[in-house]
């Protein structure tokens, strides 16, 4: 009993860095933080009165809210239809305005199309009447110049006054020999329908200077590589490197590539007529009367200034 009796006393007392059991930990918290009373019952239905009057004043206003966004949105969707059917009127409007301007379009393409047709056809047939007209009159001067040619063929000579030779004389010989000189042109002429003119290339160092260019070859003797001077013929300054000689004269004349150019193909036409006359063409009436009609194109050719730029 001693032995039960000192345990307890020593339970009793408190060891230091020892745990209190967890049940005093509880109590001595308990006691050192006491509840509030707790209150009445009259006071309790008073709490839940105003709680029930707050809860139906936020139903109350929930439901006024939820109304009024109810109308805001009925608002809004009746404006935006009212605006979508504004814009199904205006889309129907535009697309109204389109198919009358691709309709239109369409009217103009075809009246266009119908008219530019017209223009072709009248032009065509303008173009045909116009060929028929030229194919008839140069059908036409074909066989005058031809029965002219046929009518000389018959006994040639190199008399001016016949109709075929006459003819030439005035569209093709005198226009290509009527050079600026006039009076050494006559004398060309005379010369080329005797057959007493010759055309020979002139030696460069033998030209009498008129007028000398500065154009120098450059090379290590410093010689010229031309000498320009005066045409006789058209008085211009060009690089003559021809010179004719009238008959017998001594005299000779320095000329340009287009002087000589137009002389050789009036001589070429004289010497193929003095073949004709002398006969030694055999050939049919028709090629000596073609062979006649390109030496002319080549004499028309070399009166507009057109030659070979090895003349």
């Amino acid at each position: 009993m001693w032995g039960q009796a000192r345990f307890e006393e020593v339970q009793k007392q408190p060891v230091v860095g020892q745990w209190k059991p967890l049940a005093s930990v509880i109590r001595e918290q308990e006691l050192q933080h006491p509840e509030p009373p707790a209150k009445d019952c009259g006071s309790g239905d008073g709490n839940q009165s105003v709680a029930q009057l707050n809860v139906s004043r936020l139903r109350s206003s929930s439901v006024e809210i939820r109304e009024k966004g109810s109308e805001f949105l009925k608002e809004e969707l009746h404006r935006a239809q009212k605006e979508l059917k504004l814009k199904d009127e205006e889309c129907e409007r535009l697309s109204k305005v389109r198919e009358q301007l691709e309709q239109e379009l369409e009217e103009l393409t075809a009246s266009l199309f119908e008219e530019a047709h017209k223009m072709v056809r009248e032009a065509n047939t303008k173009q045909a009447a116009s060929e028929k007209q030229l194919r008839e009159a140069r059908g036409k001067v074909d066989s005058i110049l031809f029965a002219e040619f046929q009518a000389w063929k018959e006994s040639p000579s190199l008399d001016k006054s016949c109709p075929f030779l006459e003819r030439i004389y005035q569209e093709d010989v005198g226009p290509c020999l009527d050079f600026t000189k006039h009076e050494l042109s006559g004398l060309v002429q005379a010369a080329v329908e005797q057959n007493t003119l010759t055309i020979e290339p002139a030696a460069t160092q033998a030209l009498p200077v008129v007028k000398v260019s500065a154009i120098e070859c450059g090379g290590p003797n410093g010689f010229r590589s031309q000498i320009v001077t005066k045409c006789a013929l058209s008085g211009l300054s060009r690089a003559c490197r021809h010179r004719i000689k009238l008959g017998d004269s001594g005299n000779y004349y320095y000329i340009s590539p287009s002087c000589r150019a137009r002389i050789t193909a009036v001589c070429n036409f004289f010497t193929y007529v003095r073949y004709i006359q002398q006969g030694l063409v055999r050939q049919d009436a028709e090629l000596m009367y073609w062979e006649i009609m390109r030496l002319r194109k080549e004499m028309s050719l070399a009166k507009l200034g057109f030659y070979s730029s090895e003349m």
